[in-house]
């Protein structure tokens, strides 16, 4: 088995890549969504519905069968490798940890889908801009742990990715700013 394992971690970059893209996109039709409130009833109910099924469509079609791909490939490549991969290195530990906190974020996005369906905007638009960095922060953390895989490497790894994650906190609100003032 461990000769296909290059074949398996080419499958795992694969769903990787798939669900990140939905986990990119998703929350921003969430900011869509919820932006649509603004318009005329008419318009309002056309667009919101066509964001309910773009939403449920996206999660349902892609992200799901990516996360469990991502999964399942993720771990038979640390079955593979036990002893070298999950015994003898510590930031294997913590990568899955980022992955377990990515797939709470993943779950939480569809809770909030399904409170969209019914109609309840807990956040707003802006709040949802915010939301949406959350997965360029796991993404961040994740690669940069499996790339540096030493301890000093991984320090400077953590505190690029507190100084990355404020900067896009950061540009987030100039947007925002700058919006407000057209």
């Amino acid at each position: 088995m461990i000769e296909y394992y290059n074949h398996i971690k080419a499958v795992h970059i694969i769903f990787v890549t798939s669900w990140f893209a939905g986990l990119f996109y998703l929350p921003r039709l969430f900011v869509y969504h919820t932006e649509a409130n603004e318009k005329p009833d008419l318009e309002r109910s056309i667009i919101q519905e066509q964001f309910k099924k773009m939403e449920k469509i996206l999660f349902n079609a892609i992200m799901i069968p990516a996360m469990w791909l991502t999964v399942v490939s993720g771990i038979t490549l640390v079955y593979l490798t036990w002893w070298d991969s999950f015994v003898a290195y510590g930031w294997l530990h913590l990568k899955l940890g980022f992955v377990i906190g990515l797939i709470i974020y993943h779950f939480y996005c569809r809770k909030l889908t399904l409170e969209l369906r019914q109609n309840k905007f807990r956040f707003s638009g802006f709040q949802l801009r915010l939301f949406n960095e959350i997965a360029t922060i796991f993404l961040f953390a994740i690669v940069f742990l499996v790339v540096l895989k030493n301890s000093v490497d991984w320090i400077w790894g953590v505190v690029g990715l507190f100084t990355f994650a404020i900067v896009i906190m950061l540009a987030v609100r100039i947007v925002k700013r700058i919006r407000e003032k057209k």
